[in-house]
């Protein structure tokens, strides 16, 4: 069973930077897509950003030339780093995987984890 742990969530002020970390374990790292969701209280789950299997990358438009995504295939890592953050970034953010879906897809991805919370004052 795949299990991803997030963290390096926090609370910081606009145009502030984080970097969120996600451990992959318990299936092979190759084979599948990673990415990140987040979701905001009374909002819709969004894809922010995704690396599918293929080699393809996927940004949401509302994070393009902010975020980027980035893995450690050895370690078994995946990243996001977010800069330029705004008050509309604020939101849970889940690492997810999927072996069948595409990058594009990533708010659909059927593995996520517990979520590490972002938090952008203005």
């Amino acid at each position: 069973q795949a299990q991803l742990m997030e963290s390096g969530g926090g609370s910081v002020q606009a145009g502030g930077s984080l970097r969120l970390s996600c451990v992959a374990s318990g299936y092979a790292y190759g084979g599948y897509s990673l990415g990140w969701i987040r979701q905001a209280p009374g909002k819709e789950r969004e894809g922010v950003a995704a690396i599918g299997d293929e080699g393809t990358t996927y940004y949401a438009d509302s994070v393009k030339g902010r975020f980027t995504i980035s893995e450690d295939n050895v370690k078994k890592i995946l990243y996001l780093e977010m800069n330029d953050l705004k008050p509309e970034d604020t939101a849970m953010y889940y690492c997810a995987a999927d072996k069948w879906r595409l990058a594009k897809e990533v708010a659909k991805f059927s593995v996520r984890g517990q979520g590490t919370q972002v938090t952008v004052s203005s």
